[in-house]
């Protein structure tokens, strides 16, 4: 069995960590990191190191890290961790790479990934995910993963899938904690309800998790931002129980009052956002269906003139 983890980031890092510490000097099992420039040469050079508060501190080296996987063969599982915006580039480079009966799963944010990965792919068997941990780069070859509960969900959107409990012992005996379910669209939306109001909130405003709890205008605004995607969930048939909106702040007090989501980091420090991903799908979805959704208007504008 060929797996390949796309994407060797905070995420792909530390669930790739835990498949390659585990099935190392395995024959039957061979494990592929898919990574580029240094920090690729990087893991080619002394492997992975992995910093973990859940699994502690340790080396991962794969069978075989690169950045060409078409030259790989064919994989039989894929784990997709790159970032919303390099997503059909990623399914791009994997084409030649998937077989007939590959499974990709998408642990990536957002909801539409798996029709976009679908307008790619014209083989294989496209689940869909997400996880929840905190965990980033911390420069070439090294990743530190410093909270969530390290969750991973994983299923098919449409139908019951035999191999899906095969899979989930696969990834549980490498110390992950994956659940296969067939109800993983409202789980995906659910996780989006908590990460895109709440990154969206705290980038807008420039503050920390705790300071848009403690600050009314900020409550204010994520309360709207929530209540406009629940408009838009109920839009694609996706129910919620009915506190879910007071579910999904207290999420947020859990949180240190200084914690940042990545998606404000990345406007912090210059790099690519996920904007795209975070508000605008839910501008663009909105218009479509004829929605109100005046506070993401509001935020998506603000946001895309302040990343260019």
């Amino acid at each position: 069995m060929k797996i390949a983890i796309m994407g060797i980031g905070g995420v792909g890092g530390y669930y790739g960590g835990l498949l390659a510490r585990r099935y190392a000097g395995e024959k039957n099992i061979e494990i592929v990191f898919i990574a580029r420039g240094e920090h690729l040469k990087a893991i080619q050079a002394n492997g992975l190191q992995v910093q973990s508060v859940t699994q502690g501190d340790f080396t991962a080296r794969p069978d075989l890290a690169s950045d060409y996987p078409a030259g790989c063969g064919v994989f039989d599982l894929v784990i997709l961790c790159v970032k919303g915006y390099g997503l059909r580039e990623s399914a791009k480079l994997l084409s030649p790479s998937i077989g007939e009966h590959t499974v990709v799963i998408s642990v990536l944010n957002g909801v539409d990934n798996v029709a976009k990965l679908q307008s790619v792919l014209t083989r294989g068997r496209i689940w869909n995910g997400c996880v929840y941990i905190g965990s980033q780069l911390t420069g070439p070859g090294a990743c530190q993963q410093t909270g969530g509960s390290c969750k991973m969900f994983f299923g098919n959107e449409t139908k019951d899938e035999p191999d899906g409990k095969w899979v989930a012992a696969m990834l549980r005996k490498a110390d992950i904690d994956a659940e296969y379910r067939s109800d993983i669209r409202n789980i995906a939306w659910e996780k989006y309800l908590f990460v895109s109001p709440l990154g969206n909130a705290t980038t807008f405003r420039n503050t920390t998790i705790g300071g848009i709890l403690k600050d009314e205008e900020g409550m204010k605004l994520m309360g709207s931002l929530i209540d406009e995607l629940l408009a838009l969930a109920a839009a694609h048939g996706v129910e919620f129980p009915a506190d879910i909106k007071k579910a999904t702040i207290e999420k947020a007090r859990a949180f240190p009052y200084e914690a940042k989501t990545s998606y404000q980091r990345d406007f912090e420090q210059g790099n690519r956002t996920e904007i795209e991903t975070f508000a605008g799908f839910i501008v663009n979805e909105a218009r479509r269906l004829g929605l109100s959704a005046d506070s993401h208007e509001k935020v998506y504008a603000a946001l895309k003139a302040r990343e260019g």
